[in-house]
């Protein structure tokens, strides 16, 4: 029994600890973006690299840590906007804002998650995902897979859809992350517009829009 109860005591503080470097990665993370190194992390958790190696492998695991975790709290708040009562339209929304906020109020994390360290980057010791041959790009295609998965079972769960609905359900869910990663980055990165009005023309996109819209008279070719 205090067998048991050391192990518990030990896997708590492993799991506690855990969460401290996560938290310091995170303040690094939210200071340098993309370009947050290793040493950095390190530093500002007051340990050494070959301990922050030790609690996540490698660098692809200490990505992919933080990526759970923010993943995690966004999935957390768009389930939380699709669960609003409001009707549908206003969900629809809402839920559109809900991912678009989130990468407005911490850009760097964003960008850290998304892409790999811009050109500024000098060393290859620079930045997290460049050190060695790590590749952000490769590690965020699962973060979107699993974004799609969620968002498809959510659909599932709260629409009718018919005899198919779960297949169509995740090819929505897919199609909607990616419309929302590919809109909401050229967004965060241009502001061509409110957020608003991004919201408002997305949904307008989801809600028919396209469907219901006539075509424009183009010189020399068909409508679209």
């Amino acid at each position: 029994m205090e067998t048991t109860r050391g192990a518990e005591r030990q896997r708590t503080a492993a799991e506690a600890r855990r969460r401290e470097l996560l938290e310091a990665a995170d303040r690094v993370v939210l200071r340098d973006g993309p370009q947050a190194s290793m040493n950095a992390i390190a530093a500002e958790a007051g340990i050494t690299k070959p301990i922050l190696y030790r609690h996540f492998g490698d660098k692809g695991g200490l990505y992919r840590a933080l990526a759970k975790r923010h993943t995690d709290a966004l999935l957390s708040a768009l389930r939380a906007a699709l669960d609003a009562p409001a009707e549908r339209r206003a969900r629809v929304e809402a839920t559109l804002d809900t991912y678009l906020a989130a990468i407005e109020a911490r850009p760097q994390v964003y960008r850290f998650l998304m892409h790999p360290s811009d050109d500024s980057a000098t060393s290859a010791e620079a930045a997290l995902s460049t050190e060695q041959g790590f590749d952000v790009g490769r590690h965020s295609a699962p973060l979107l897979r699993r974004l799609g998965e969620e968002l498809g079972q959510v659909i599932v769960e709260r629409v009718d859809l018919g005899p198919d609905g779960e297949q169509m359900a995740r090819i929505w869910g897919h199609g909607i992350v990616g419309m929302m990663h590919a809109a909401g980055d050229w967004w965060l990165a241009d502001r061509p517009c409110s957020r608003e009005r991004l919201v408002r023309s997305l949904a307008d996109l989801l809600w028919g829009r396209l469907a219901e819209a006539g075509d424009r008279d183009v010189k020399g070719g068909p409508g679209f």
